[in-house]
């Protein structure tokens, strides 16, 4: 079957945000300057955290994961993005198309369940925090960073194989701006009844799952913060959520919306305004949540900014 649809399709035409000529320029620089804020924002955030050792806790290193997952996927669809801009023919190769299909499903995966570590690491700080020391120790935050990454890539295999199952013979337009399962369902010329139950099942119980998981955390966590008697107790432990439950909401809010609803044109249509917000917009948002709300990154920025002064 792979190497039936090796000779039938060799390449995908994707359509992109538009098909109006006119705003591919304006879309490039748009794209170009979030994809560089994104890009600066998560190295410096990676940066500072391993360069402060006031960061080293497992919150920050939580963080550092989440910032370089973000990295990784906006980066697996931004550059191929930003090159069809300036194309006529928005060409990309069956191998590649697959490729990207497979990392994006793997990061995004990983993505919302490094979400739920950390969301269960506040959980342990906030509600467990005499046994937070020895339960969160050096040993146990490793595996809880590789089990998002272990599960995500076996999901995306997963998915890749299921849909290379399928049979491309027909038109190769793919109506978004990326290789997505949606549009690449609709394109197939065999059976996708059991691709789009995998999909909905899939992404109904990796999204469902996660977080529940992130909302039971959060409803201990508010009853233990609701129990402290003084108000700068209780506001201090709200601030070391506010920025993770802003996180969330964009993240999944969108991922709901593209995910759990049938393939079709007009879905698709929709799903590319979705997308931008959970691939370009949450990405280059996140460092800015996380820094311009905790004392502790923007303590380790001064430092970062004196030092570089000081050298000068």
């Amino acid at each position: 079957m792979l190497r039936k649809n090796y000779t039938e399709v060799t390449e995908f035409i994707l359509l992109g945000l538009t098909d109006r000529a006119d705003l591919q320029p304006v879309l490039f620089v748009i794209f170009l300057l979030i994809y560089l804020i994104t890009v600066t924002g998560n190295v410096s955030m990676i940066f500072l955290i391993r360069s402060d050792s006031k960061l080293h806790t497992p919150m920050y290193f939580f963080l550092s994961h989440l910032s370089f997952v973000d990295l990784c996927y906006t980066t697996n669809v931004t550059p191929q993005m930003l090159v069809n801009f300036l194309s006529e023919r928005k060409t990309i190769s069956f191998i590649g198309c697959f490729i990207q299909f497979h990392f994006f499903i793997a990061l995004v995966i990983t993505d919302y369940y490094m979400l739920t570590v950390m969301a269960y690491d506040r959980y342990m700080a906030i509600c467990k925090p005499l046994l937070y020391g020895s339960k969160m120790s050096r040993c146990v935050c490793l595996c809880l960073v590789a089990a998002p990454y272990v599960y995500g890539f076996a999901s995306g295999l997963t998915q890749t194989m299921l849909m290379l199952r399928l049979s491309f013979c027909g038109p190769n337009v793919i109506n978004h701006f990326y290789c997505a399962d949606p549009p690449l369902l609709v394109l197939a010329c065999s059976d996708t009844y059991f691709n789009e139950t995998a999909m909905f099942v899939g992404a109904g119980a990796n999204l469902t799952c996660s977080l529940t998981i992130i909302l039971i955390s959060y409803i201990f966590i508010f009853t233990a913060i609701l129990r402290i008697r003084s108000a700068e107790g209780r506001r201090k432990a709200f601030s070391t959520c506010g920025s993770h439950l802003t996180a969330v909401t964009v993240f999944y809010g969108t991922l709901f919306c593209m995910y759990l609803r049938p393939p079709s044109e007009t879905s698709v249509e929709q799903g590319k305004i979705v997308a931008v917000f959970y691939i370009f917009v949450s990405p280059m948002l996140n460092p800015l949540i996380y820094s311009l709300r905790n004392k502790d990154v923007k303590s380790a920025i001064r430092k970062v900014v004196q030092r570089k002064l000081f050298i000068k």
